[in-house]
């Protein structure tokens, strides 16, 4: 009898990665569903301070997400992810003062335009030859070391709630999040694998009904229709402030997670072949500018693709473009049925579920490095991982890794 090997952190059993490969139809079923769901720890803490900070429109934002969304899935056929911006959700969050609605407006058209030059000129292709295997194993698995600290301090926060205004709070407060936390990481654990079970489906579940018990809805009236749509005109200091407050930090992030990074992962979970054909720098690079200049115009939230989030939905069972029409049709329809009631219903998650989800993106993403054997590829991973684990900054990482393996190249040094 012949035994499959299988394994929770992964991807399953051969068959099923055969099965992955094989283009086809879309997939609807509970599996692709708890899939789609992976990435809500990277998307939600984001979407939901820059709209409460910053001002966003909710509409705009979430039927941007679920747009991109169908659009990626659509295109790729693939579980291909939406996150935020980082580096410029990051900023903007920080600093509301300075940052302006028609500066993230001018920053996501300028962001977009950089990218269509490079995807459209080929310029992308001539940079990703900088990206080597070992690059791009160090940015990986730096973002896995991220999002795994990220997702544990989420569990051990004592806030339940991203946003807590209005909410009655127990005094339990500091030991319900981490025991949730907890008990939602042994739950997922134990359904890691199962597919009748889906682990993020069933975290998820449990996650709301916490939520609910401990007043996540508290103070929420309920208004139906959509949030006012509203075309932006950043004038010339917008973008000049854009540029160099928020897009110049990007850069490097999203060309080595979003484009090679992502490009990269879709190889190492699908294999090279029919299904990832479109899985390419330019492809990725040209959907993210098209999508940024979109949400820049309407006032929408700066988009990319990511590592992290494919490996989240791969992690939790999405292997198809299945997962990304039915979140895509989730956010769609929050963003235009609800209106203001959409950020408080996603709010309502508990920390600790989202931090849950992040965990295991981060683990997925880190083991991506089994393929790195030679010891120097290693000592260059670890050192860009360990690097931009500690600034937060992938971009500082990716030059301090090819300034080194230069060198060692240069001195013919042997690890």
């Amino acid at each position: 009898m012949i035994r499959l090997n299988k394994n929770p952190l992964t991807g399953g059993t051969s068959t099923e990665r055969k099965e992955a490969m094989r283009t086809g139809a879309f997939k609807f079923n509970r599996v692709e569903f708890a899939g789609s769901l992976g990435d809500l720890g990277t998307l939600i803490p984001l979407t939901v301070a820059l709209v409460v900070i910053s001002g966003l429109s909710v509409t705009t934002v979430l039927v941007m997400v679920g747009s991109f969304y169908i659009f990626s899935g659509l295109y790729f056929k693939l579980p291909i992810p939406v996150q935020p911006l980082k580096v410029v959700c990051a900023i903007a969050i920080a600093f509301p003062e300075k940052i302006s609605l028609p500066i993230i407006s001018a920053s996501a058209i300028l962001f977009g335009c950089i990218l269509l030059v490079l995807a459209l000129t080929g310029l992308i292709d001539w940079i990703a030859k900088f990206f080597t295997r070992p690059i791009m194993r160090g940015i990986q698995l730096g973002l896995g070391f991220i999002l795994i600290n990220k997702g544990l301090d989420f569990v051990l926060q004592p806030e339940i709630f991203i946003e807590q205004s209005g909410i009655s709070v127990s005094s339990l407060s500091p030991i319900i999040n981490p025991a949730l936390g907890i008990f939602g990481f042994l739950i997922a654990l134990l359904l890691l694998s199962s597919k009748r079970f889906p682990s993020s489906l069933v975290i998820l579940s449990i996650g709301i009904v916490a939520g609910i018990f401990c007043g996540a809805l508290q103070n929420i009236e309920f208004s139906m229709g959509p949030t006012p749509l509203k075309i932006f005109r950043p004038a010339m200091d917008d973008f000049v402030n854009g540029f160099f407050l928020l897009v110049l930090p990007q850069i490097p992030l999203t060309l080595g997670n979003a484009v090679m990074g992502t490009a990269d992962t879709c190889y190492s979970l699908f294999g090279k072949g029919n299904l990832t054909e479109r899985a390419t720098y330019r492809s990725f690079a040209c959907t993210m500018g098209l999508a940024n200049i979109i949400a820049g115009v309407i006032g929408g939230m700066p988009m990319c693709h990511g590592a992290g989030g494919l490996a989240a939905h791969y992690r939790f069972g999405a292997r198809t473009g299945g997962a990304n029409l039915m979140i895509g049709a989730i956010f769609l329809f929050i963003g235009i049925v609800f209106g203001k009631t959409g950020i408080a219903l996603l709010s309502s998650i508990p920390n600790a579920i989202l931090g849950v989800l992040l965990l295991f993106a981060g683990l997925e993403l880190a083991l991506l490095i089994k393929d790195v054997e030679n010891h120097t590829d290693l000592f260059l991973t670890f050192l860009i991982a360990g690097i931009g684990f500690v600034t937060t900054n992938m971009g500082i990482a990716f030059f301090v890794g090819i300034i080194i393996l230069h060198f060692i190249r240069w001195k013919k040094i042997k690890i």
